[in-house]
């Protein structure tokens, strides 16, 4: 009778937590098209680990700019520059995910910290919810005026006759590995100066303080074309569109040199896909917008969007390429 009685008693209680866990399915069979529907509630805020006046400054600015009209709520860009970029990634991937705290980032927090740093405090793949690529961006390698060079060819020959007398600055993990691979493939010795962000490294090239910059076209095109600088090659395998008179580092004598930084959005761990999927399309519409993506072209972006999937495939293979990079130049993690 016993017997009869607990199994009866635990069919009962098989049938009550099947029920409890039904109506728990359905809550959260409804709320998530309900939270995609009030969202967002608030403000969003964009986090950029640089600096005001940087590339990737820009890229959130202008894709905020169209995306807070579609999302129907201010979108604020917040600048939490140096610890290249560790701060601002650390205070994403700590935020509510909840879709309002979102880092625009590059390859630095997501593809050369696993390999420029001994310790990286977050996981750029299980901290982040991946929303969309931004688009890509050509380097450039400038000079001042008082190096006695007009071409890298003539800046590599100086430099082997003057070792260690050249310095070069970087404000990214992006800059930095672009002068270390000219440092290691044309086998010259130039000293590396790191920066909190690459405008900063810009005033210091002018001010003479240092002798070369790496960088993107959108920091260092302007200087370029005011003739306060000179522009020597890009770091891509093809000529840049927008600085056609720039002779890439293959051409100028370094064969093998092919190197672009990117942009990219995420949003903490555990950001529901409703919400995510709902920035994602915000934020490839305003990439595919025309007075958008010509804005992203005149401050020296080229537009590009993905999915979340692809994204995330993306990241893997960028820290693997990246640390590829790293072990060429022979860089040992800081």
């Amino acid at each position: 009778m016993a017997g009869r009685t607990g199994s009866r008693w635990e069919k009962d209680a098989v049938r009550r937590v099947t029920r409890w866990a039904l109506a728990a399915f359905g809550l959260a069979a409804t709320a998530f098209p309900a939270l995609a529907q009030t969202y967002p509630s608030r403000s969003i805020k964009f986090v950029v680990p640089f600096a005001a006046g940087s590339a990737t400054d820009a890229v959130a600015r202008i894709i905020g700019d169209h995306a807070s009209k579609t999302l129907g709520q201010p979108i604020v860009v917040e600048n939490v520059a140096g610890a290249s970029g560790v701060v601002a990634a650390q205070n994403v991937a700590r935020a509510e995910p909840d879709g309002h705290t979102i880092l625009v980032t590059t390859n630095t927090t997501h593809g050369a910290n696993q390999s420029l740093l001994k310790r990286v405090p977050y996981d750029a793949e299980k901290d982040f919810e991946p929303v969309t690529k931004l688009g890509t961006i050509t380097l450039a390698l400038i000079a001042n005026p008082s190096v006695p060079a007009k071409s890298v060819a003539e800046l590599v020959a100086y430099a082997k006759a003057n070792p260690g007398k050249l310095s070069f600055g970087s404000g990214s993990s992006s800059s930095r590995i672009a002068g270390e691979m000219l440092k290691s493939r044309a086998g010259i010795d130039i000293l590396h100066v790191p920066y909190r962000s690459n405008p900063q490294a810009v005033t210091d090239l002018l001010a003479g303080n240092i002798q070369l910059f790496f960088a993107d076209i959108s920091t260092t095109l302007p200087q370029v074309k005011a003739g306060a600088v000179t522009g020597l090659a890009v770091s891509t395998a093809k000529r840049s569109p927008l600085a056609p008179d720039l002779p890439t580092m293959a051409e100028a004598g370094v064969p093998g040199y092919d190197l672009a930084a990117w942009f990219a959005a995420f949003a903490p761990a555990k950001t529901p896909a409703p919400v995510v999927a709902k920035l994602h399309d915000a934020l490839t519409a305003a990439v595919s917008d025309k007075a958008t993506a010509e804005k992203l072209l005149t401050a020296g972006i080229e537009p590009e969007a993905s999915s979340p999937e692809e994204l995330r495939a993306f990241v893997t293979s960028e820290i693997a390429k990246w640390a590829e990079i790293v072990r060429a130049a022979g860089i040992e993690p800081q």
